[in-house]
């Protein structure tokens, strides 16, 4: 299957990441971190990557991503990390991209929390730009590969659903009308053929009509 995801210039970027406006110049820590902030937008650009916007993780992140449509998401962000994230995920939560979060947060502890909702790479300290884009064609194959992997278990546990109930239809033929299973799986499929339906659709209809009926 041919990936729908492409590499460098091809890549819509959205960065998610605090202000870069510090206003106390005193206050080494905004200050180092806006520094690797802007490091990572440049290493971006850089890279070959198309950086569309760099958004706060406000209340209507949403609403922006949703106008933007992004190929993938970077959270870039540190003690409030978490925050940041849990404002992503909500953002992507109807239509998933693939999702980096970029760190200089030494504190780990919550990086099993963060692959579970999504994040396709936690990054920590990973901000030079020769880094930056294996790290994210890395985390697009995978992104792409866990969606597939999605997809498939879907697949699945529709045709078991859709199995369970043509059982149960086939049951209910033959209890009402006294048929062998062969003959109400051929009842159940000549209905399906004569009005161009799936056979899990006509199982539901007798179902339903059943319960009517009932």
């Amino acid at each position: 299957m041919k990936s729908k995801y492409k590499t460098s210039e091809g890549v819509r970027i959205v960065v998610v990441a605090p202000d870069l406006d510090v206003q106390d110049m005193d206050d080494e820590h905004a200050l180092s971190q806006a520094e690797r902030s802007r490091a990572l937008r440049i290493g971006l650009l850089e890279s070959g990557f198309n950086l569309i916007a760099t958004l706060p993780a406000d209340v209507f992140l949403s609403d922006r991503i949703s106008q933007l449509q992004p190929d993938l998401i970077i959270v870039d962000a540190e003690s409030e990390a978490r925050d940041a994230l849990e404002h992503v995920v909500f953002a992507t939560r109807d239509a998933r991209r693939p999702i980096v979060l970029f760190t200089d947060d030494s504190d780990t502890s919550h990086v099993r929390d963060a692959m579970a909702v999504g994040v396709s790479a936690y990054i920590v300290d990973g901000l030079s730009s020769t880094r930056i884009r294996p790290i994210l064609d890395v985390a697009m194959a995978r992104f792409e590969y866990e969606e597939r992997l999605r997809g498939e278990r879907d697949d699945a546990r529709h045709a078991l659903q859709e199995r369970t109930v043509i059982d149960r239809a086939k049951a209910l033929l033959m209890d009402k009308q006294g048929l062998s299973e062969k003959e109400a799986f051929t009842k159940l499929r000549k209905i399906a053929m004569d009005k161009g339906l799936k056979l899990g659709e006509v199982a539901q209809r007798t179902l339903d009509m059943a319960d009517l009926l009932s």
